[in-house]
């Protein structure tokens, strides 16, 4: 029987206005601690993979393009030493942030958030000068917003093929930009459906340029939706779940129940998880187990004849069975197979280049890849198999997040710290660590952005 969203086309959209009224109820002194330092943490860990990866191509193909547009001056473009439109500031920055694929996600998306919506946010908040924690108020809204979204329409929306980042990323953006700019919950419905209308983002683009395209148009895509919003531009206010609406379009699944219900904890942020290995979050159990194996049994690469790994089949994203860069190395379980089982960091930004070396290329022939229905995008069951036929097999699952926030908040501020520190120099690293650290503090964003953008010729 076909899955029917419970609101067809001519009643009030009562799905899409509580969700966005529930967003944008958000208040930064109700948030709970935990959500506030996680919220913060966000902010860090996209800054820092925005900051490391402004000599990727792709981030210099879209800072010239909009410098090439021209615009005024309004927001920073991470790294560089001019500044563009806020609309230009959101995609640059957002694609700039999802090009090393080293952004921390959420699986009830499942996506990346933080690189659709910090963007927006704070190229918004730059150019209006408002205060930090009203920002994290916004981000908090659109996060949770989207996921909520995430909850209604998957698991056959991402299954359809579409990269949720792009699609349901939009949508958080505009909702967040429209808190941040205080609109009413009427206006930011129609802000969601500008945003739904040019949802667009597709898996097939995995291992190329085009997927870190799909955040910073996400970002893009939903800021521009909320500013035309304030401005009168009127759209579908129940587009999720009108006729031909939002889910219907996207996929069979339409999980009313769900979107309505508060998660563990009562916050989707609570569940993000941030990566400490620079590929695709679907590798990361695969690299957790391999890892442990080789040092639990003190496995030598050379002594094994074959790696076995079994993961869901929904991790056809990262079965790239030969990557021949180190984007595809990103989205191949071989290939981070083959790093793990070698010992070679995959937390660094200097390794997925060498995909093609001799040892590594050996390795990755010896990995056998096997997804099977019935398990998640994060779990999978690794088996070493020594030469002289001795097996050790681990399952992992990497889809819990880390239940010590104040832990949690160390290992991100030192991520930020080794990824960041070639584009910042020291100097002003000493700058802008304590920014961050007190970042709810401060009086608006508008320092921290400035001391993230290159300085001019001349000026240390």
């Amino acid at each position: 029987m076909e899955n029917r969203p419970a609101h067809p086309a001519g009643e009030s959209g009562a799905l899409t206005h509580l969700l966005v009224e529930r967003a944008l109820d958000t208040r930064h002194g109700n948030l709970p601690g935990d959500v506030r330092t996680v919220a913060r943490d966000c902010l860090v860990d996209w800054l820092g993979c925005a900051l490391a990866a402004i000599d990727e191509p792709v981030s210099g193909i879209v800072a010239d393009a909009a410098r090439e547009e021209g615009g005024n001056a309004q927001a920073t473009l991470l790294g560089r030493p001019w500044r563009g439109s806020v609309a230009q500031a959101a995609m640059v920055n957002g694609a700039t942030s999802h090009a090393l694929d080293y952004d921390d996600v959420n699986l009830a998306v499942p996506g990346h958030m933080s690189v659709a919506i910090l963007p927006a946010v704070l190229a918004l908040a730059e150019h209006r000068g408002s205060p930090p924690a009203e920002v994290m108020a916004a981000f908090v809204a659109g996060y949770e917003f989207a996921c909520a979204v995430g909850t209604l329409v998957e698991p056959a929306h991402y299954a359809n093929g579409f990269h949720a980042t792009a699609t349901i990323g939009g949508m958080g953006a505009a909702v967040a930009s429209a808190r941040l700019l205080g609109l009413p919950a009427s206006q930011a419905c129609h802000a969601v459906g500008i945003a739904a209308t040019q949802a667009a983002g597709l898996k097939a683009m995995f291992g190329s340029m085009a997927k870190p395209l799909h955040a910073g148009l996400a970002a893009q895509a939903g800021l521009r939706a909320a500013l035309l919003a304030s401005k009168g531009l009127i759209s579908r206010p129940d587009i999720l779940e009108c006729h031909q609406g939002f889910a219907r379009v996207h996929g069979a699944d339409f999980h009313a129940d769900r979107a309505h219900s508060a998660p563990h904890g009562g916050f989707h942020l609570l569940n993000n998880l941030f990566k400490f290995h620079a590929a695709c979050y679907s590798t990361h159990s695969t690299i957790e187990a391999v890892g442990t194996l080789r040092q639990a049994h003190g496995i030598a690469a050379d002594a094994v004849s074959r790696i076995e790994v079994v993961a869901g089949e929904g991790c056809s994203i990262c079965n790239i069975p030969h990557p021949a860069t180190a984007l595809e190395a990103k989205f191949s379980l071989r290939a981070t197979a083959a790093f793990a089982m070698l010992g070679i960091d995959t937390g660094s930004l200097e390794t997925w280049d060498r995909v093609t070396d001799a040892p590594v290329a050996s390795m990755i022939e010896r990995v056998d890849v096997r997804l099977v229905p019935g398990m998640s995008l994060s779990d999978s069951v690794v088996t070493i198999i020594h030469g002289d036929g001795r097996q050790a097999t681990l399952s992992h699952d990497c889809g819990q997040p880390m239940a010590d926030k104040t832990a949690q908040s160390v290992r991100v501020f030192a991520k930020f710290a080794a990824i960041s520190r070639q584009a910042l120099g020291d100097a002003r690293m000493e700058r802008v660590l304590p920014m961050l650290q007190a970042f709810e503090h401060q009086a608006d964003v508008r320092a921290l952005m400035h001391a993230c953008s290159a300085p001019a010729e001349g000026t240390p």
